[in-house]
């Protein structure tokens, strides 16, 4: 496996130099930018000239990861050659008519199984109940396949999300690629870090991924009650309280805010909130949120067996980004010191993460972790 990385940044300049280097060798570009970055011109152009026989799959972000530096407004590229990996690529429009699920279902199906190894997956992060879309790809992916990605993000807007396949960014978009072969190795970790405030409360109305009430009351006031000063900031000021499900793994399943709904006193999460199921608020620790990034990191080291990873996908919530602040590469480099410096690191922080908690767990869409995977070649 061979990689080239670099950067388009707001002077509109590929840093540190023009991608190219592996030319028609490439089979893979994966692109994660501010909105703004994407929608200008140039830069798809460039990467299509450098990279002619390669697949584009990109989102947009709440901030880049560009090896252990953490960006706003720029465009990183990493581009891969797959030496013994194919490749299929699958994406679907989301339209009315078609749920969450649906669109899971429609786009698994679409790829080849036979030979499937793994499948990576970039979601519109607005319009996507990723739950729903996580159980309608796993339910059609072959046994021993696995499943990780993310949602794509817009800052701390949530005004317009984008996702690209091999055509211009665009919201509504889910896009996969398939990798394929016995050759390549992948493992995925997932963790998160925060800690668990005030009275566990039961979920009694809720559809979907909108909590209507909790213990009987209107859920919208509850969390006001609980965010104080910070409710006003509201739907962005919910990242730095996320909501924990008591879960049955060994970690509780984290919700994040996408909306509020002033009329219905109601909450929209990027994924299920199970009426029934049990549910606390939750605040940052700072430290263990680092830790939380390097246990991810560990855990998908050794699913392949402490072998050097060639290159770590790394995705991790905006939430974590607006907590951390000014310390927020220290999750990257904590990743880093577990791979070391040979292993090429790339991602985006987003609004939904997608993997298992471990090798043994089933895939699951999280808010406020850091979700690694990593890839290499035998």
């Amino acid at each position: 496996m061979l990689i080239e990385q670099t950067h388009w940044n707001q002077d509109k300049a590929w840093l540190p130099a023009y991608p190219g280097k592996l030319g028609k060798k490439a089979n893979l570009v994966l692109l994660f930018g501010s909105p703004t970055r994407l929608k200008e011109t140039g830069w798809q152009e460039d990467i299509k000239k450098a990279y002619p026989n390669a697949h584009q799959l990109g989102c947009s972000t709440a901030g880049e990861i560009f090896g252990t530096n953490v960006l706003d407004e720029t465009l990183v590229a990493t581009a891969i050659s797959f030496e013994h990996t194919k490749l299929e690529r699958a994406q679907i429009k989301l339209v009315e008519g078609v749920d969450s699920f649906q669109a899971g279902e429609k786009l698994a199906q679409a790829l080849p199984h036979k030979s499937l190894t793994h499948v990576l997956v970039l979601s519109d992060g607005q319009n996507v109940n990723g739950s729903e879309l996580v159980e309608g790809m796993t339910k059609h992916l072959p046994s021993g396949v696995t499943l990780t990605g993310g949602l794509a993000g817009d800052g701390d807007r949530f005004q317009e999300t984008l996702v690209f396949l091999d055509g211009p960014p665009a919201p509504n978009i889910i896009a996969a690629i398939g990798l394929y072969g016995k050759r390549l190795k992948v493992g995925f970790g997932s963790l998160g870090g925060w800690d668990a405030f005030g009275p566990e409360r039961l979920i009694t109305r809720s559809a979907g991924n909108v909590l209507y009430e909790l213990d009987q009351q209107p859920a919208l006031a509850i969390y006001k009650k609980y965010l104080g000063g910070h409710a006003k900031d509201l739907p962005a000021s919910g990242l730095l309280f996320p909501l924990s499900l008591r879960g049955t793994e060994s970690e509780s399943i984290v919700r994040t805010i996408l909306s509020v709904d002033e009329s219905e006193q109601s909450l929209t999460f990027a994924g299920n909130i199970p009426q029934g199921e049990y549910a606390r608020l939750m605040k940052a620790n700072f430290d263990r949120l680092i830790d939380g990034a390097i246990g991810a990191a560990q855990t998908s080291y050794d699913a392949i067996g402490k072998t050097l990873p060639d290159f770590a996908l790394l995705i991790s919530c905006v939430g974590r980004k607006l907590v951390l602040k000014q310390r927020i590469e220290e999750e990257v480099e904590g990743v880093q010191d577990v791979f070391g410096k040979e292993t090429a690191l790339a991602g985006f922080y987003s609004y939904g993460e997608i993997s298992p908690f471990n090798q043994s767990a089933k895939c699951e869409l999280h808010n406020q972790t850091m979700t690694i995977t990593i890839f290499s070649e035998q």
